[in-house]
């Protein structure tokens, strides 16, 4: 999170509004909002208005992987240059999709929404929805599960970057 809090202070900082950076670190893949409301909270921004910000963010590209992303990347499993990344994903989103799947049965809507609040590397809305995808879920189930998700995730984030976690420990310990 430095480096690209850096990165920001360093060359964007200059001409774009935080609010657009942390509204673009929040579309980004394995970041997502879970890296862009720490960002938002080092640099002084508000949180009510930063958590907005931020789900919108994450949200944006949701439609677009469950309608774009597995034909994308089946197409481009067996191209030479992108063929590993994409076989990379793919993998993953089956993998995702299959746990869910064995773990939640009945349940994968909550099974979902949970797997996308649990603020984790790679356990987000673009993971989520590629893995709802793939299990062809539904378009809006899993536009609302990941919806969901994404606001659970933001509030234990925001908890996170308050301290709110570390003063418990330090209370109860």
């Amino acid at each position: 999170m430095e480096a690209i809090l850096q990165f920001y202070q360093n060359t964007l900082g200059s001409f774009m509004p935080p609010q657009v950076f942390i509204f673009l670190v929040s579309m980004v893949p394995l970041i997502e909002l879970r890296g862009a409301l720490p960002i938002a909270v080092a640099l002084g921004l508000p949180k009510v208005s930063s958590y907005i910000i931020c789900i919108i963010g994450n949200m944006v590209p949701v439609p677009f992987i469950y309608l774009f992303a597995r034909r994308v990347l089946e197409w481009g499993k067996d191209k030479k240059l992108i063929g590993p990344f994409f076989t990379f994903c793919l993998n993953k989103g089956e993998k995702g999709g299959q746990k869910l799947q064995e773990k939640a049965g009945r349940g994968l809507f909550v099974a979902l929404m949970l797997f996308v609040a649990i603020p984790l590397p790679g356990t987000g809305a673009w993971t989520g929805t590629l893995a709802a995808s793939i299990l062809n879920m539904g378009f809006k189930r899993s536009a609302l599960a990941a919806m969901l998700g994404v606001l659970i995730a933001g509030v234990i984030m925001l908890l996170v970057s308050a301290g709110v976690f570390g003063a418990l420990g330090a209370v109860t310990g």
